[in-house]
């Protein structure tokens, strides 16, 4: 199934803080030395990088336009977190959990599925950035951010 909808803007990335309770990845230790990317992954996500795992994710999704709308509605799209995890040296992610509201507006399992799929939006991106727009350099990390 394909879900096909106009790829909205890619969520901010300034809002975030590591060791903030996420649910999708271990928080990374709050240390001043260590850098998260944030900058660098935004800069990274509007130079095509969203586009690109958006679309990976659409391609496959189970989400039916009504339920994307639902996620959009809630801000729970613009909610995905990525960051540089330096632990486990890749681009890490957290999808935030929908709201009471958001919940009620779903019928039966449909809850689940939805947040099953955010999350999945969530590993597409998240891939997308460490396969596509990540280069290693002598033990440094960048991210590719010209269009």
């Amino acid at each position: 199934m394909t879900l096909e909808v106009s790829v909205p803007d890619p969520p901010a990335q300034s809002e975030g803080a590591p060791g903030m309770g996420y649910n999708d990845v271990e928080p990374p230790e709050a240390d001043a030395s260590d850098d998260y990317h944030r900058d660098d992954i935004e800069a990274a996500l509007a130079a095509g990088a969203w586009v690109d795992g958006f679309e990976a994710w659409a391609a496959q999704t189970e989400l039916e336009e009504s339920e994307f709308r639902l996620l959009e509605r809630h801000g729970l799209v613009d909610g995905l977190d990525f960051f540089w995890d330096p632990a486990s040296e890749a681009v890490a992610y957290h999808a935030p959990t929908l709201s009471d509201d958001a919940r009620e507006a779903l019928h039966g399992n449909a809850a689940d599925v939805v947040d099953a799929e955010l999350k999945s939006l969530g590993e597409h991106v998240s891939e997308t950035l460490s396969e596509a727009y990540l280069v290693r350099e002598d033990g440094r990390v960048r991210f590719v951010t010209e269009e």
